[in-house]
């Protein structure tokens, strides 16, 4: 048996949202690599052209469309547009997110219920909107980005620890419920990577020395460094691949073994 041929995407449809640039961006690239025809959102126009113009220059096709992915009507029309363009969506990869780094007590409610909309409302309600096409084609996959916050909390991340273990459950609740159908619902729990969204944590101080918050997480992490996003290509095709029918609601954290470490001991 030819095992590699099990990692292979070709003839699939993979939509990945929110893949414009950073960590959605890597995971296209690397199931467009392994065969699989690209389609991806944002939720502006310059930011759909800026995504395919990235695309472009990978040598990659890409089908870009403007959706917010926490308007479900929106959503509906989108799918239906991917549909009649591109083909049933075979691979979905719940990407799209944002975070608000704001102490609690300080949070309005208000950008809580923005976080938890995009973070966790959308991936149910786009998971939502291409399930019975995969029950009528005979199966699927559905990748949700999760995070080490879908594990641990810490100090401003109120919301998105909350919406990231809240998507933890859909995830395992997805493929409960449509396993029998032969969808495969499972989490990629991302560690500390190095995308634009996190460059503030990792800028130098004016003295020349790392920023606190990337020493500390260097010495937190057994590999010694922060994540790529090219780090997330492999584990993301393995999930949408056919080496993965059957494993199914987990959560498959790419951390650089830093949930395994209690850390070293002070000298």
């Amino acid at each position: 048996m030819d095992y590699i041929k099990n990692y292979s995407l070709e003839g699939k449809v993979a939509w990945i949202t929110g893949a414009s640039y950073g960590i959605g961006f890597s995971i296209a690239k690397a199931m467009a690599e392994a065969g699989a025809k690209i389609v991806f959102n944002d939720i502006r126009q310059e930011l759909v052209d800026k995504g395919r113009a990235a695309y472009e220059a990978e040598g990659i096709q890409a089908h870009g469309y403007v959706c917010d992915v926490t308007d479900e009507n929106a959503v509906k029309e989108t799918v239906a547009a991917i549909e009649k363009e591109v083909g049933t969506v075979d691979i979905l990869v719940n990407n799209a997110g944002i975070i608000k780094r704001i102490p609690m007590i300080e949070m309005s409610a208000a950008d809580f219920r923005q976080v938890i909309d995009v973070d966790l409302n959308a991936p149910f309600i786009v998971s939502k909107a291409v399930i019975p096409a995969m029950i009528q084609k005979g199966g699927g996959k559905i990748i949700n980005i999760c995070s080490m916050m879908s594990e641990f909390g810490r100090e401003t991340v109120s919301a998105y620890a909350a919406a990231k273990g809240g998507l933890k459950m859909l995830t395992r609740n997805i493929a409960s419920e449509y396993g029998e159908y032969n969808i495969q619902c499972n989490g990629i729990g991302p560690g500390y990577i190095a995308t634009p969204q996190t460059a503030p944590l990792r800028e130098k101080q004016p003295d020349g020395s790392r920023h606190p918050f990337d020493q500390f997480i260097v010495s937190k992490t057994p590999a010694g460094r922060w994540g790529e996003a090219s780090d997330l290509g492999g584990p993301a095709v393995f999930l949408a691949s056919a080496a993965s029918d059957f494993v199914n609601g987990q959560i498959l954290y790419v951390d650089g073994g830093i949930q395994a470490y209690i850390g070293k001991q002070p000298s």
